[in-house]
């Protein structure tokens, strides 16, 4: 199984270089209060950046490395309500899975949304962090959250991170303790992830027999030729588009059905991370002598209000 998120977690990886090499950590005492450059610091040791895909924009976005952090949020998204809610709290810091700005920009005028946003979090004092791939990749990232919770064993990464430890990587895959129907694993997926407009999808047989379990929390469907490769009899993601869909179960109808689908909210695969990944870095800071109010944010940034099936009015 995978190392658990403990401030001691091994950082020991070609490239593994903190964020900005000239932070430096301020002096710590019992219960001194981190600076950002401090909290950064932690969030590379947890997080490191070098496990981020190529095509990512993890880091900080916005703030100073010597203003002091008292209230750490952590978020899926950096939608507005979420930034309402940071900075109605007080957070000097806002630490967000999604990027805010993903791709380049050339401006950030506050006529926009993404340059709104920024404009806020300057002027009411608060940074953004974005942990997004290297959060994914990371022991104790979102995928093995997600395997935890399934209650999978022998868990391994799906695709295993290029230049990074055993247990680091995208995706994950591991066993059932004991053999369910496909309809009662997707049960306790449903039971176990927060409720969204969406609910759950599943492609396959209800009553055929799954053990070996492959997940990717976010958008996964780049990853099916790993999850044939691993053998697994089902796969948990999410954002499962119809023309991939549809080619992987044409492909699995021709031998014994399997990978089944399960599609869950893009919101809801990563939204179990928040409490764990809050938590290690709470312990981490705390283990350097310091001292910071970390909190989840209770916004639902799921896009979807509401479904229409057949059958429902």
């Amino acid at each position: 199984r995978t190392k658990p998120m403990e401030a001691d977690h091994p950082n020991e990886r070609a490239g593994a270089d903190t964020a900005d090499q000239d932070i430096q950590p301020a002096e710590t005492g019992s219960g001194s209060i981190p600076t950002l450059g401090d909290v950064l610091l932690a969030a590379e040791e947890l997080w490191p950046e070098s496990l981020a895909e190529n095509w990512d924009a993890p880091g900080l976005v916005a703030g100073r490395a010597d203003r002091e952090v008292r209230r750490i949020l952590f978020a899926v998204d950096p939608t507005s309500e979420v930034i309402d809610e940071a900075l109605d709290w007080g957070a000097d810091l806002l630490i967000t899975h999604h990027p805010l700005l993903l791709k380049p920009v050339t401006s950030v005028a506050a006529t926009t949304f993404k340059g709104d946003a920024v404009h806020r979090l300057i002027e009411g004092g608060c940074a953004l962090l974005t942990v997004h791939t290297n959060g994914d990749s990371a022991v104790g990232g979102v995928s093995d959250v997600l395997a935890d919770a399934f209650g999978l064993r022998d868990v391994a990464p799906l695709v295993p991170a290029p230049e990074g430890l055993p247990e680091e990587g995208i995706g994950r895959v591991g066993e059932l303790p004991d053999v369910m129907s496909l309809a009662d694993f997707a049960e306790r997926v449903f039971g176990i992830l927060p409720a969204v407009a969406g609910g759950v999808r599943v492609a396959g047989d209800p009553h055929g027999l799954v053990r070996r379990v492959a997940v990717c929390g976010g958008a996964g469907d780049s990853l099916f030729d790993a999850v044939r490769a691993q053998r697994a009899d089902v796969y948990v993601t999410a954002d499962l588009r119809h023309h991939p869909a549809s080619e992987l179960r044409e492909r699995a109808l021709t031998g014994n059905g399997r990978p089944y689908l399960i599609d869950v909210s893009h919101f809801g695969s990563e939204w179990l991370w928040l409490t764990p990944a809050a938590g290690a870095l709470e312990n981490v800071l705390t283990d350097q002598g310091f001292v910071a109010d970390v909190r989840v944010s209770g916004v639902n940034t799921d896009p979807w209000d509401f479904v229409l099936t057949p059958g429902l009015k």
